[in-house]
């Protein structure tokens, strides 16, 4: 069973034309994310794991799938460190 990521209660999001604003409720900070990290936790967010959002980076942009990896991975620790992602969802690799 793949497990959805989620957002923390205390986030808002807003869509934007060129990607999302994620909003940290408790801290009053705010993230802006271009439109390949919305596609990121969109695809995260339905239950994609990081293996088959990093296919749909190599066929949409045409980078290597290593990169596409390594970048999704560093998203996600960047979202956990700031509080923002749901503590219970880990990924490996």
């Amino acid at each position: 069973m793949t497990r959805r990521a989620r957002l923390r209660p205390h986030v808002t999001t807003v869509a934007t034309d060129d990607g999302l604003v994620l909003l940290d409720e408790r801290r009053g900070r705010y993230w802006q994310l271009n439109t390949t990290a919305a596609a990121i936790l969109e695809h995260l967010a339905r239950g994609s794991d990081p293996r088959t959002t990093a296919e749909h980076l190599v066929s949409r942009y045409g980078i290597a799938r290593e990169q596409a990896e390594s970048d999704i991975h560093a998203f996600l620790d960047r979202l956990h460190s700031a509080g923002l992602l749901d503590p219970d969802y880990r990924t490996t690799g």
